[in-house]
């Protein structure tokens, strides 16, 4: 049984935000000696506000599979950062969603200001969560029951799982795979990126 995987994008993303997440999940292999013959155990798909084309910093086009309106539930929501959560944190209509999707997933994560959004939507209340270190100061001034993490690639508490900036999402993703389906597997898809694979406790911290 694949696991349902919705990427939230937008206007003005961060490309690798976004993209690392899915090539690690949609990259993953359950036996990596079937890569071909086999599928993700991850279903990835990209949803957004509406269906128009998303422009993300650096102008590439993305057609999102789905709109808020035709959203199916998913198991794990990943909610990216970029230029253009300095707007959407502050948008009803998207603090709205993440709010309902919350219901319903099992994983809430967030890469670099994604999580600032998840704060807005008092989402991090009382929760160890991280951001681009950019971005620290401002979580801790804004948002003062964030328990704000500064030292962390990526931070878990609960079924909520935040990074920090741009890259770190790659170590998170990572880290998600190995949460459902083991580091064997986590670090096979690692090994086929070609991408360092760290230790966790450089990386973590667990709550």
């Amino acid at each position: 049984m694949q696991k349902s995987v919705g990427i939230f994008i937008f206007n003005d993303i961060e490309v690798l935000d976004f993209c690392g997440p899915f090539e690690v999940l949609s990259v993953t292999r359950i036996d990596e000696s079937k890569r071909l013959e086999t599928f993700s155990p991850f279903d990835v798909k990209l949803v957004s506000m509406t269906k128009d084309i998303v422009l993300t910093k650096g102008n590439m086009k993305i057609i999102p599979d789905y709109d808020f309106e035709t959203c199916p539930k998913f198991d794990i929501l990943i909610v990216p950062g970029g230029m253009g959560t300095r707007t959407l944190m502050y948008d009803n209509n998207v603090l709205d969603f993440i709010k309902e999707k919350v219901k319903e997933v099992e994983l809430l994560a967030s890469v670099c200001t994604g999580s600032l959004i998840l704060a807005n939507a008092n989402l991090l209340e009382g929760i160890n969560a991280t951001t681009h270190w950019k971005s620290l100061q401002r979580m801790e001034e804004e948002f003062k029951n964030v328990i704000v993490c500064k030292d962390k690639h990526y931070v878990e508490d609960g079924n909520i799982i935040s990074s920090a900036g741009i890259s770190a999402g790659i170590d998170m993703a990572l880290y998600i795979v190995k949460k459902y389906f083991g580091e064997e597997v986590s670090r096979a898809t690692a090994k086929h990126m070609e991408y360092p694979y760290l230790e966790e406790n450089k990386r973590r911290i667990e709550v």
